[in-house]
């Protein structure tokens, strides 16, 4: 993950702000600094003498040199306290704030800006209400970078009010995208929506000016950075009305930002022509090695390497040749880090000249005083080494980067530095050292959750290349020889951490996670983790008061995979039942048959499986022995982690439901005529209000949610899962309620826990077509919804069907002592046993997730 996570988190949106605080107007004949961090400003400062340094600390910070410019401003702050000029000199503090935090110098940082604000406090005369907001601006922007997402949401609140005092309407609008940033970071999801989508329309209400073009796009950036698609329709707007205009300097800025969105929502076509046109609309250097880099990296991710090579000498060239700033430090790192994914980096261009690159970028980071880079360019120049199998030259320069990441805490660099010496150690055969560093590498993983958020979609884009492997690879040195039982507990332990990364990567911020084991939760379920490693199949079976047991197939991923892929087309009824009966059996004898024939279950009533990869993807309760399903034997329950689970019984005796669905054809989803029997029958078994049709509105869903007592929400309309976010909704009356949005909405009950729902029922959605990870999203959705469990289905089951194993599923739930997974497994039994939908491919869809009691 190069830049560092915090740098990248910000970096995303902070460039397009930039750009549109810069075209503002500044009062003539009055030295002026622009605001350059996530808001916008129009300050006018005193014509006193030292504003020379303000002016030095701006073209600096501008040009990334932010140790320079850190120098210059506190000049500043020294010259104006000596002159006793309070307001400047608590400005110059803000200024010297930003770049401290550039600098991840975040205790100084902090004193820098309460300072700052300390002195304009006790200022005489009054400080402008301009200097206020800038300094308010400030403060929030590090507020929320250090995770004080509520007090940083009431700071810009402040400074808003400050800005639209001074007449500054402009700094007004870039608090308020500050505000639905930090709206987003609290869980506030729709109301961060609503806001971006209300400030579109009021740029959207603007006449035509180089001000509105720069708004769009910032604001095109930030919807993009919570995942809201809207984003290209509003980049689109940006770009239509810098050409209306002939805003010229800025069309290569905006392409290339419709060139990262295109390749983020997996349209390399249309962001290669971006990228293309973003190289000829280029007005200066900069933006045509940014416009350069972009395709570039677009031509390698999708392995068109005959177009990328031609381009590699000439970037390698232009960022030799370019002067030392954050910059360009890290405009040479992203260019080599994009190289080291391939296989073979040589192919593009020789070592020789990569590694001349990266020590330039070492020498560069330390004349500038940027570590972070450093450590970043030593960890690259190591990995071009580690390719050509040079061991020794890999193991010294990724301990150097190891070493200054370790002195600046930087956990995003530990992670991947620490991994690197872990791989190498491996290698080597050296299997304690390797083991210690992957444990410090998984350590500074989990001390980055809250950072991993990924306001900036390139972590997600990462995530399979930078996380899950560092996971995936510790458990399989922990399980290379026969395991002991703290390797197994630890190894465990891993796996439930890798579904945690998961959907902390998928939410883009950390899941919340509620640790307990497995013994306080059921005595009588068995839990079984399988993970798919290079070289094979390891299942570890939990239970509760046991020792840990451990089977392994070895059998290759590929092979692991292919099998699960032809299982799940065997599935269609219109299949071979015979090849469907075959593959079902393999997978049986991989996860569950060593264990019965050791007499494991012998006790158990439900097996929880906690799903890995492609296993994610089949129906575990259609698991054949030969002579019967799985389900027929025991209860079925998935678990994304029972980290994640909070454990409660449900208590029978008092169901209440909210009830809804669309039966009726809507918005370019089909019919579902059964849906109206559905809604009606389940109504009529349990207590409940429904929400039909036209009555199933997202503000009618959220006030029956927020009014009633309802411990079960069953929702029969159109949904998809997607291992995207973005692609992940629920269909309503009036359009898509996303996952976010519906996780906010089911928890609006002024967070008490004991109003939590028990139940979510999704009984007609599918998983979105050709993405291998869709199951993620509803494991995603399990997770983020705040219900103790959810029933959904792996992909679209004929309605008749659903009706009928739902409403046999309440009238077993209704039963005393029955637990949720025992009510699903006597419903899809009766399916299998009494009906004409006896086929796995009607009843075994339909799957629990989460708390199974």
């Amino acid at each position: 993950m190069i830049p560092s996570m915090k740098q990248n988190r910000w970096l995303y949106v902070c460039l397009g702000l930039l750009m549109f605080c810069l075209a503002v107007t500044m009062t003539p004949a009055k030295a002026s600094v622009p605001q350059f961090t996530t808001s916008t400003i129009n300050l006018s400062l005193s014509t006193s003498q030292p504003t020379n340094h303000l002016e030095q600390g701006r073209t600096l910070y501008q040009s990334g040199r932010f140790a320079e410019a850190v120098t210059a401003w506190q000049t500043a702050v020294q010259k104006y306290h000596a002159q006793g000029d309070r307001t400047n000199e608590a400005l110059s503090l803000s200024y010297l704030s930003l770049a401290q935090q550039e600098l991840s110098q975040w205790e100084a940082a902090r004193q820098s800006i309460e300072q700052g604000v300390k002195i304009l406090q006790t200022a005489k005369p009054s400080a402008d209400a301009i200097i206020w907001a800038q300094i308010l601006n400030t403060q929030a922007n590090l507020q929320l970078r250090i995770g004080q997402s509520e007090t940083a949401l009431d700071t810009w609140q402040q400074a808003q009010k400050y800005y639209e005092q001074a007449g500054d309407n402009i700094g007004s609008f870039g608090s308020q995208i500050n505000q639905a940033q930090a709206l987003q970071s609290l869980g506030f999801y729709r109301r961060s929506k609503q806001q971006l989508q209300m400030l579109t329309q009021q740029l959207q209400a603007m006449p035509d000016s180089e001000v509105k073009v720069s708004g769009l796009r910032s604001l095109g950036l930030a919807l993009h950075a919570i995942g809201d698609s809207q984003s290209q329709q509003v980049l689109e707007e940006s770009l239509a009305t810098a050409n209306k205009i002939t805003a010229n300097t800025q069309l290569s800025s905006i392409l290339s930002s419709l060139g990262k969105v295109a390749s983020d929502f997996q349209d390399p076509e249309a962001a290669l022509n971006y990228f293309e046109d973003a190289q000829t609309a280029a007005t200066n250097p900069n933006e045509l090695l940014q416009a350069r880099l972009g395709h570039f990296k677009l031509l390698v991710d999708y392995n068109k390497l005959e177009y990328a090579i031609p381009l590699a000498p000439q970037l390698q060239q232009q960022l030799s040749e370019l002067p030392p700033s954050h910059s360009s430090l890290y405009a040479a790192i992203n260019f080599v880090a994009t190289l080291n994914k391939l296989e073979n980096p040589e192919k593009v261009l020789p070592l020789p000249e990569l590694a001349e690159l990266m020590s330039l970028t070492v020498k560069s980071a330390q004349q500038i005083q940027d570590a972070p880079a450093q450590a970043y360019a030593l960890h690259q120049w190591g990995q071009l080494y580690s390719a050509r199998k040079q061991w020794g030259e890999a193991q010294e320069l990724t301990h150097k980067s190891l070493s200054i990441a370790r002195q600046l805490q930087a956990n995003d660099i530990i992670a991947q530095s620490a991994w690197q010496v872990g791989k190498l150690y491996k290698q080597q055969g050296d299997r304690p050292n390797a083991i210690r560093a992957y444990t410090e590498a998984v350590q500074s993983l989990k001390a980055l959750r809250g950072d991993m958020i990924a306001v900036n979609p390139d972590v997600q884009f990462s995530f399979r290349e930078s996380i899950e492997p560092v996971y995936r690879e510790f458990v399989s040195l922990l399980l290379d020889e026969q395991p002991t039982q703290s390797a197994l507990i630890e190894a465990r332990a891993l796996i439930e951490s890798l579904q945690i990364a998961e959907l902390d990567n998928f939410f883009r911020e950390a899941c919340l996670d509620k640790a307990q084991q497995i013994d306080s939760v059921d005595p009588t379920a068995t839990v079984i983790y399988p993970i798919i490693l290079s070289d094979r199949l390891a299942v570890i079976l939990s239970q509760a008061g046991q020792p840990l047991r451990y089977y392994v197939t070895h059998k290759s991923q590929a092979d692991i995979e292919q099998t699960l892929d032809r299982f799940l087309v065997a599935l269609n009824p219109v299949s071979n039942s015979q090849e469907r009966d075959k593959l079902s059996q393999q997978i049986y004898d991989w996860l569950i048959r060593p264990a019965e024939q050791e007499q494991a279950f012998k006790n158990t009533k439900t097996l929880v499986f906690v799903l890995d990869g492609k296993l994610r993807n089949i129906p575990i309760a259609a698991l054949f022995n030969g002579q019967e399903y799985l389900i027929e034997k025991y209860a079925v329950a998935l678990s994304p982690g029972l980290q994640l689970m909070a454990a409660q019984s449900f208590q029978q005796t008092n169901i209440q439901a909210i009830v809804g669905g669309i039966s009726e054809s809507r918005h370019g989803f089909s019919a579902l005529p059964a849906v109206k029997s559905e809604v009606k029958q389940i109504s009529q078994k349990v207590n409940s209000s429904t929400l039909l049709n036209q009555r199933f509105t997202n503000q009618t869903l959220a006030n029956s949610v927020k009014s009633s007592r309802a411990n079960i929400v069953h929702l029969a309309t159109h949904g998809q899962f997607s291992s995207r976010l973005e692609d992940t909704f629920l269909l309503t009356w009036d359009g898509q309620v996303n996952v976010q949005e519906l996780s906010e909405l089911l928890k609006n009950r002024s967070g008490d826990s004991s109003k939590a729902i028990e139940l979510l029922v999704l009984s007609a959605c599918d998983t979105a077509t050709g993405d291998e990870r869709a199951v993620l999203g509803l494991a995603g959705l399990a997770v983020k919804s705040g219900a103790r469990s959810t029933i959904a289905t792996l992909w679209p089951v004929k309605d008749n069907a659903a009706e009928m194993l739902m409403t046999r599923f309440y009238d077993q739930l209704r039963q005393p002592q029955i637990t949720k997974a025992e009510a699903l497994r006597q419903a899809q039994i009766n399916l299998i046993r009494q009906t004409n939908f006896q086929d796995p491919f009607f009843w075994s869809a339909f799957v629990l997730v989460g708390n199974w009691l």
